[in-house]
């Protein structure tokens, strides 16, 4: 009997293996772009990562300047925010696609108009109510009802803000740049360049906005806010403001939604003074890392987290390799780091140890023209 028991779980064992040895070591990843240089519209890539390699999939042609993308969080809807889509009303455009739960294609849904011109970045609710809209172009931001097959509805609000701040050439009206919602979708953290706020809606489950109880924080004058994340444990969030290539950290109230100034942190090394902007902001899938993009100095920034008390200690920069990283992401696993150089129309392979956060590159790396948005399905 005892033979045949472990005969039995030896068999298991190599059963397992077996399974583990024939699951894919590939990911889909979709690239986001803007409509110069020859840009087709969403690039859709396999990538190996046992190689660290990519093939490319499918290009979906739809509309012009596909430049930011969101996932569902079911991950079976692709949201893409465009320049122009196929609407003639003047405005941008947003659409939704079906993913494939195999191949990870797109098949397009719907589309909507922005209501509001030069759309730069979409997000969606955590509980896939709603997906948010900021229009760069004109200070406005459009929320709009996910339908249940995914399909997005006419929004159900249009706000539009006011105002100015102290950067000639840069701030003299709105300049909406993201919306990112808190984790249980209550609030929505909408972050202004133009007017150094990042302003704080409460989330109504008929799809309108109202001015949270402590209605927004006012940043260093000059910063100009521009994407924003929210640390897993809900406590901590983190602004890359893009002016002032800073990186402004608050703590969060979870009831209320308020932030309250933490600290501040200057992105570049020291001794850099040449022109730079910051760009994107990520945290490691374990949160105990923070990077954030330098267009100018041409890097990321890597901070370690002190989950007790939000605060960033400096751990080091890479080089990007190109120009102008727009976006970056890390993967789902934490192994690698994608920068998406928009200038120099490369996708650029990292090596990511887990422990220390620093990254290597691994000499791979893919052409995707004026990309912009990189992310993992």
């Amino acid at each position: 009997m005892k033979t045949k028991i472990i005969f039995l779980a030896l068999l298991i064992v190599l059963i397992v293996k077996d399974i583990s040895a024939q699951l894919p070591l590939r990911d889909i990843i979709y690239a986001g772009t803007s409509s110069v240089r020859g840009s087709k519209g969403i690039y859709v890539f396999e990538f190996d990562r046992l190689q660290g390699k990519f093939k490319e999939l499918q290009t979906v042609t739809e509309g012009t300047g596909p430049g930011f993308l969101a996932l569902s969080p079911d991950n079976k809807i692709l949201y893409s925010i465009y320049s122009k889509g196929t609407l003639s009303d003047g405005n941008g455009s947003v659409m939704s696609f079906n993913i494939d739960a195999q191949s990870g294609l797109l098949t397009k849904l719907n589309e909507q108009s922005c209501g509001g011109r030069g759309p730069a970045h979409i997000s969606v609710d955590p509980k896939g109510r709603f997906a948010y809209v900021s229009n760069y172009g004109d200070g406005s931001l459009s929320v709009f009802p996910i339908n249940k097959d995914g399909s997005l509805a006419k929004a159900s609000d249009f706000i539009k803000h006011t105002g100015s701040s102290i950067v000639v050439g840069r701030q003299e009206r709105s300049y909406i740049h993201s919306a990112i919602p808190s984790h249980n979708g209550r609030f929505l953290y909408v972050s202004d360049l133009g007017i150094d706020k990042i302003m704080i809606y409460k989330v109504n489950e008929n799809g309108k906005l109202s001015s949270a109880v402590v209605p927004f924080v006012k940043n260093t004058p000059g910063s100009g806010p521009r994407h924003f994340k929210i640390h897993p444990n809900g406590k901590f969030a983190y602004s890359a403001e893009e002016i002032s290539s800073t990186v402004a950290s608050f703590l969060v109230n979870k009831r209320t939604g308020e932030l309250k100034a933490l600290e501040r942190l200057n992105m570049r090394p020291e001794g850099f003074v040449e022109r730079n902007s910051a760009a994107d902001i990520h945290f490691s899938p374990d949160a105990k890392f923070l990077y954030a993009s330098n267009r100018g100095h041409e890097s990321l920034v890597i901070y370690e987290v002190n989950p007790k008390n939000g605060m960033l200690t400096l751990v080091g920069h890479e080089n990007t390799g190109g120009k102008h990283p727009r976006n970056f992401m890390i993967d789902k696993k934490g192994e690698y780091a994608l920068t998406a150089n928009q200038n120099t129309d490369n996708v650029v392979v990292f090596e990511r140890n887990n422990k220390t956060g620093k990254l290597r590159p691994t000499g791979e790396q893919i052409t995707v023209p004026a990309v912009t948005c990189l992310i993992q399905f």
